[in-house]
């Protein structure tokens, strides 16, 4: 329970202000239909997170307990530093109108991920952590907690959230968990 906890949490707030996060809004904004939105987000995120999970698994049967310890605990204050640079999203290359708004988020979403703090939060948690299953379950339901009030309440929600306090709030928890791990190999 605490390793799905832990990476519900850590992914929730990290996806504040984040690309896909932006990415969600312009896809509800364009398209007006939520659920097949949410479901597209829900396939790509679970797909993508499951990949980088089974890589964070890997490295983690790779590794010493000591050095994937200090590797996770770097990783982690590294994404710290990382949550205080907003993203912004960049301008959309492709016509989505073409695809329905599933296709469509499907398809960007999954992209999007690739190399995302999310998805690198998502490798450092499956090595840090022996069940798979409960990190990528974990993780895809931060995804999907952090994007749906967006997809579902639109630009008026997303415009009232404090995302600088939101900001600190997913570094200071990435701080946290990256200082966890690397003094569990000093005690």
């Amino acid at each position: 329970m605490e390793t799905l906890l832990i990476s519900l949490t850590t992914v929730a707030f990290a996806e504040m202000g984040d690309r896909t996060q932006l990415l969600s809004l312009m896809l509800a904004a364009r398209f007006r239909q939520p659920w097949p939105i949410l479901l597209g987000i829900l396939l790509a995120t679970a797909a993508n997170h499951s990949a980088a999970g089974l890589l964070g698994s890997w490295f983690g049967r790779l590794l010493t307990p000591t050095i994937l310890d200090l590797a996770v605990g770097v990783s982690m204050l590294a994404m710290a530093l990382w949550t205080l640079v907003p993203d912004k999203l960049d301008e959309d290359k492709t016509n989505l109108r073409r695809s329905g708004a599933f296709a469509a988020t499907l398809v960007a979403f999954f992209i999007a991920e690739i190399g995302d703090k999310t998805q690198i939060a998502t490798v450092a948690l499956a090595a840090a952590y022996p069940s798979l299953v409960a990190v990528v379950i974990g993780t895809t339901t931060g995804m999907l907690l952090a994007n749906a009030p967006v997809v579902l309440f639109g630009k008026a929600f997303a415009e009232r959230l404090p995302l600088r306090a939101i900001h600190y709030g997913a570094s200071a928890l990435f701080a946290v968990l990256g200082t966890y791990f690397i003094l569990r190999n000093i005690a």
